[in-house]
């Protein structure tokens, strides 16, 4: 089975891990999880950024 990474520098999807991983997150079970890897980062940056100032 394939895995996805979203590539940050690229903002490309790539199957398999081609690139370096420091360029990547990852991995997901499906191109559309990757896809959305910058939204879901964004997301748990705004939770953690909320319970800071709690």
């Amino acid at each position: 089975m394939p895995q996805f990474w979203y590539n940050v520098k690229t903002h490309e999807v790539e199957e398999d891990a081609m690139s370096d991983w420091t360029q990547l997150i990852g991995p997901y079970d499906t191109r559309a999880e990757a896809e959305a890897a910058l939204e879901k980062v964004r997301q748990r940056n705004d939770s953690w950024d909320a319970q800071d100032d709690d």
